[in-house]
């Protein structure tokens, strides 16, 4: 009985179903893009998580500490180490919140601006690379489902809806980097 679960991914005799196989792919290709994104990254001789940090800024705008951290999935200490040194650069900029005297808004500086929208496109150009397997038209289909997809962890709450990177209108991806 263990020896049958384990040889079909601890589903029924036989049963394999299409969303399941779905769900593994994604489970595996997510992690290893993402890999393949910050090997792009520290190519460049940057860090993922500082890019991270600052792509974060640049889509959403500017953010408390705390909100950093849990987009980043890292401990306070790991966010603030982040901000120091990207403050030490000239990367961002730190503000106090105008209610909240505990808290700390992040900004990316004119700096950081100039220097995303200067390398974005040439980064996303290499990143993106592994989509030349595709069609164009599949490449339109890929993203259309994936749009749907979006879509739906946005009604659930999952992801925030507000992005610089995707006209909210009809979902099309913008111009912007």
């Amino acid at each position: 009985m263990m020896q049958n679960a384990k040889e079909n991914g601890c589903s029924p005799a036989g049963a394999n179903p299409l969303n399941h196989q779905l769900m593994k792919l994604f489970w595996m290709l997510g992690p290893a893009y993402v890999r393949w994104a910050e090997s792009i990254m520290e190519m460049d001789g940057h860090t993922p998580k500082r890019m991270y940090l600052m792509g974060l800024l640049f889509e959403y705008g500017p953010m408390m500490m705390c909100s950093i951290k849990d987009r980043l999935g890292v401990t306070a200490t790991n966010v603030t180490a982040l901000v120091d040194a990207l403050e030490k650069e000239g990367m961002v900029e730190r503000k106090p919140h105008p209610s909240d005297r505990r808290a700390t808004i992040i900004s990316l500086s004119a700096q950081a601006e100039e220097f995303l929208t200067a390398n974005c496109y040439s980064f996303k150009d290499r990143v993106s690379e592994l989509f030349s397997i595709f069609s164009e038209e599949e490449q339109k289909q890929f993203l259309s489902f994936l749009l749907r997809m979006r879509e739906v962890l946005i009604e659930k709450k999952i992801l925030e809806g507000k992005s610089r990177s995707f006209d909210q209108e009809n979902n099309r991806t913008d111009n912007t980097p």
